[in-house]
């Protein structure tokens, strides 16, 4: 008998794990994209495939508790925000989170256009950003987000989100010049 209720607990086990992954799968097809985006923007071209990882790990294990009725995306985000303030802990907080120099060179070498080399500057001057600022920044111009989702996201009052969008604009602004 015993034997037959272990088999049973995994076989139950094992479905639902199934079912798990099949839904993170769903999940992946359909927000991993914009996902991989914003991994990019928040830590880096370097570091992003293990951000991203990360952040689908803690999904499936932390699936049971998603609440179905509420959107997906804002609770990724948020999975994918804490993970990066994890990794930033961990690391001691690095340098800054550049482009690779061989892409940077690419880039601009190969530009055709200066809105190219615009774009893989201010991607340099947000990199550059302190974190709490490049966090505001990338979730409400980056990724759309209004200033009442971002401050739900970061888990911090909506007045913070506005005085964190204004600090960032006023550095960017002298790392890039007026015109930005």
């Amino acid at each position: 008998m015993r034997a037959n209720l272990r088999q049973l607990s995994f076989v139950y086990i094992s479905e639902r794990a199934v079912r798990r992954l099949s839904e993170i799968d769903f999940y992946i097809e359909k927000y991993g994209r914009r996902l991989y985006g914003l991994c990019r923007h928040l830590i880096g071209e370097a570091d992003a495939d293990d951000l991203y990882q990360e952040t689908w790990l803690r999904a499936y294990m932390k699936l049971g508790t998603y609440k179905r009725e509420a959107p997906f995306e804002p609770w990724i985000t948020k999975i994918c925000v804490n993970a990066y303030r994890d990794e930033l802990r961990r690391k001691s907080r690095r340098a800054s989170h550049e482009l690779e120099c061989e892409e940077k060179d690419a880039l601009i070498e190969g530009a055709g256009n200066s809105d190219e080399v615009r774009a893989v500057e201010v991607r340099d001057a947000v990199a550059k950003l302190p974190s709490k600022l490049r966090e505001a920044v990338v979730l409400y111009y980056f990724n759309g987000y209004d200033e009442k989702t971002t401050a739900r996201l970061l888990r911090v009052p909506v007045g913070t989100v506005k005085s964190r969008l204004s600090a960032a604009k006023i550095k960017l602004k002298g790392a890039l010049g007026d015109e930005f």
